[in-house]
């Protein structure tokens, strides 16, 4: 794919500009976005990508339009499950609604840092090394078996990091803004926004290690790499006040990703074997395995979120019917002793 200079130049300005808007203007101060704000929101960043899902194939040919689109869905449906331990942090902290839109902009630009970081020496990796499509396809299957272990999302937001926070560092239970921390009786205390950006920032650092293997097993092109993560992250914020508790009814979510994570893996694996330099394998010679299409790909990836999302909708809309339906009837009123006396 051949990128230049400018191109990457304006794409660059034009996703930082995106950026800064959606922090200088509409985050520019505390408050919960209303229903109409966060569908307008959302409905121009997905327009935005698939706008640019469109360019990409009529302007770099059908093959590379094809590895956007398929590494924007899985990049998009990897964030929607980090939104959802978002939403557990949110709750485990009892992060006062009115700042949550703030906290959430900090994860979402840490979660756009990190994979940025990650973006880069994966592609340094891949040039230099071809073995490490084993490591990457190794790695996703792996993510993809913890994945269905973990589906049921029990944690409560805290991890290792944060606990070493709180043991080390002062802390007020005291909000204070989007502070993250403040001087008391001349001692400086940490806030528990502090305690919620370390959760997020950790959260994003995980699943930076599992979404740049995901996206470079559908394309090897960095600037398709960085474009999919940068529309996958946008509007992320706005997605998490639209849905709210609708998220908690995609049961079957980490399923669906696992499956997705085990096919691209088992592509970067056969990938790995087609391209074979390592000198135990085969006597370092390529191996002759077929390889999946970014095609096919793509359809896998859309079938199973479709069928993830329908079976999800399903299952719950059946358990809250079973739920009602259990829930004892109100008590008889008692019998009326004069009309019962005439009786």
């Amino acid at each position: 794919m051949n990128v230049s200079a400018l191109e990457w130049g304006i794409t660059l300005s034009v996703t930082i500009a995106i950026l800064l808007f959606d922090v200088v203007v509409i985050g520019r101060r505390p408050h919960e976005p209303s229903k109409r704000e966060t569908g307008i929101a959302l409905t121009v960043y997905i327009g935005l990508a698939v706008a640019f899902g469109l360019w990409t194939l009529f302007f770099h040919g059908h093959q590379y339009g094809v590895e956007f689109f398929a590494g924007w869905l899985t990049e998009y449906s990897l964030s929607v499950d980090n939104l959802f331990i978002f939403l557990i942090i949110m709750a485990s902290f009892k992060v006062p609604r009115v700042y949550q839109q703030q906290a959430l902009l900090v994860g979402i630009i840490l979660a756009l840092i990190f994979r940025g970081i990650f973006i880069a020496l994966g592609a340094v990796a891949i040039e230099q090394f071809s073995w490490v499509f084993y490591i990457f396809g190794a790695f996703l299957v792996y993510t993809a078996l913890k994945l269905v272990r973990d589906s049921d999302h029990d944690d409560d937001g805290d991890n290792a990091v944060v606990r070493f926070a709180q043991k080390r560092l002062k802390f007020t239970d005291n909000w204070d803004g989007v502070k993250l921390w403040v001087k008391e009786n001349g001692s400086r205390l940490m806030t528990p926004m502090f305690l919620v950006i370390v959760a997020l920032g950790t959260t994003d650092l995980i699943f930076a290690l599992d979404s740049i293997p995901a996206i470079y097993g559908l394309t090897q092109e960095p600037y398709l790499v960085f474009t999919a993560n940068v529309f996958a992250l946008m509007g992320l914020r706005q997605l998490y006040f639209l849905l709210g508790d609708m998220l908690k009814r995609l049961v079957y979510l980490s399923q669906g990703l696992a499956f997705v994570l085990a096919f691209i893996g088992v592509k970067l694996l056969l990938h790995a074997l087609h391209e074979n330099e390592v000198p135990f394998i085969n006597g370092g010679e390529p191996v002759a395995v077929p390889e999946i299409p970014t095609l096919l790909s793509l359809g896998v990836i859309v079938v199973t979120l479709f069928i993830t999302t329908v079976a999800s909708l399903y299952k719950t809309r059946v358990h809250d019917v079973r739920k009602n339906d259990e829930e004892p009837e109100s008590a008889d009123p008692a019998p009326d002793p004069q009309t019962d006396s005439t009786r």
